[in-house]
């Protein structure tokens, strides 16, 4: 009878942290989707005034600033650079595809 009180114990602790979970990824989703709006505004930005899709030095600045976040937030530094290189490899394509669009437009 215990066991069974443990059990359902457990799975009312696990249903909690399942929720904050699920939570914590709706806030993620909703962050990137904010952060893909204003990158997308940098992109047109830099599309009209001919400026190149990519900034290597301000890339190398926000990933050492993200691995002292991730440091200060006891997170594994090398997970936020690989996370954050994989969103600024979409955010270049989306720039490299804004500059062909407007090229396209401008040419056109």
């Amino acid at each position: 009878m215990n066991e069974e009180k443990d059990m359902a114990e457990a799975r009312a602790v696990l249903a909690g942290y399942r929720a904050s979970i699920d939570n914590i990824d709706a806030a993620l989703i909703h962050m990137l989707a904010e952060r893909f709006r204003c990158t997308k505004a940098v992109g047109v930005l830099k599309a009209e005034h001919g400026l190149p899709p990519a900034d290597p030095a301000r890339e190398q600045q926000q990933i050492a600033r993200l691995r002292q976040l991730a440091k200060d937030a006891h997170l594994d530094p090398d997970f936020a650079e690989k996370f954050l290189n994989f969103v600024i490899r979409e955010v270049i394509r989306h720039h490299e595809q804004i500059a062909a669009s407007n090229g396209a437009t401008k040419a056109g």
